[in-house]
């Protein structure tokens, strides 16, 4: 296994038509294989603009099984680029079943990593609820040539739970796919400080457990007129200390290319051994919802 990786954050807008979108993701992971990428990721629901914005039963139809089409297609591109695939998914398991899903291909074009949203939200603007059942699959580590991945979607974010699990499975990096942005409506009050706390919460997983964390939004305006949510980009790498290594814009499309010294890991969690030191013989009181229970 390479010591040494480089990821590639693949930070795109999203057009109305699931086709132009597969076809940009493809154009970007070719370009991303020529400066050097090895793993790549897309954002969350990429084949889409974000349809959870509104509840209607019409956009059941864009989901998919797994495999599918859109993973033969990008089974082939994993295999003519020789490169891994983080693909998130809206995935049909059967009919009035459905995930917020993740798939990772090998160079080989082998699934070789499955993943379901595990915390769905329900927010105005973000329905998820509506779509999505709770995934089934538990949090997981991946074994690939370039490193073990854990793969977490968007809302899993900002539980820490989810991150220390993926971890201890063996996770050395724990890429989340997101959607996020503001409601235009309240971004002058509250942009900042809502965009700021997506960091914080992110730097907070990455130190806490000792592991690189990759995050990857998209950008641009969607929705009705009156409604729009603005994806707030600033797609972003944090190493095992909390630095940042590699950051996008707000607004642009980007493929962020960041180099990964998986050695800084091991090395980390020696001087701050954090995972050592748990005291889970104490940890029960978390499966309570309130300690009055």
């Amino acid at each position: 296994m390479a010591n040494v990786t480089k990821v590639a954050l693949i930070q795109i807008k999203m057009d109305t038509r699931p086709k132009n979108n597969l076809e940009k993701a493809i154009k970007k992971i070719q370009q991303a294989k020529l400066k050097g990428a090895q793993i790549i990721c897309l954002p969350e629901l990429f084949l889409t603009q974000y349809f959870c914005q509104e509840e209607n039963h019409s956009n059941f139809s864009l989901a998919e099984k797994i495999p599918g089409p859109t993973i033969d297609v990008l089974s082939k591109t994993a295999v003519e680029n020789k490169v891994i695939l983080i693909v998130p998914l809206f995935e049909k398991k059967l009919s009035g079943i459905y995930y917020n899903s993740c798939v990772v291909i090998n160079d080989n074009g082998k699934i070789i990593g499955h993943y379901r949203k595990m915390h769905i939200p329900d927010d105005p603007q973000y329905y998820e609820k509506f779509y999505f059942t709770p995934g089934d699959l538990g949090f997981k580590n991946i074994e690939t040539k370039f490193g073990n991945i854990g793969t977490l979607i968007c809302w899993d974010q900002w539980f820490p739970e989810a991150a220390r699990i993926t971890t201890l499975k063996g996770a050395e990096i724990i890429f989340y796919p997101t959607a996020i942005g503001w409601h235009l409506r309240e971004k002058k009050k509250f942009g900042k400080s809502q965009l700021n706390a997506w960091l914080t919460i992110q730097r907070s997983h990455a130190i806490a457990n000792g592991v690189y964390v990759v995050a990857v939004n998209r950008v641009g305006n969607e929705g009705k007129k009156n409604k729009k949510i603005q994806f707030w980009g600033n797609s972003v790498v944090f190493d095992p200390s909390g630095n940042i290594i590699a950051q996008g814009h707000n607004e642009k499309e980007e493929i962020i290319i960041c180099k990964i010294d998986l050695n800084k890991v091991e090395k980390v969690r020696q001087h701050w051994p954090f995972l050592r030191d748990r005291r889970i013989d104490f940890y029960k009181e978390l499966l309570k919802n309130s300690h009055n229970e």
